[in-house]
């Protein structure tokens, strides 16, 4: 399965977290606000300048910087769950 990193994710798109790596308090605040290995993600805004970026996790819209977005690795999702994230979201 591919795999590529949050910050590449682009606004629409879907995919789960794979592991999260980061210095050990940013860590541990992206795993308390659920971005815990299986959560789907998707990707609903980027900023006019393109940092930060606006995710749903887990119900919650929470926008991340693109150095904290980095270390969170995410394997891809088959289009027809993206798909259905995004009926969800609209």
């Amino acid at each position: 399965m591919d795999t590529l990193s949050l910050n590449a994710l682009t606004v629409g798109r879907s995919a789960r977290v794979a592991e999260v790596r980061a210095d050990p308090a940013m860590r541990r605040r992206l795993l308390d606000i659920g971005l815990i290995p299986g959560t789907r993600v998707t990707c609903v805004a980027r900023s006019p300048a393109g940092d930060p970026c606006a995710y749903l996790i887990r119900g919650a819209v929470i926008a991340l910087r693109q150095r904290d977005a980095s270390g969170i690795r995410l394997e891809e999702l088959p289009r027809s769950v993206e798909t259905e994230a995004q009926a969800l979201w609209d």
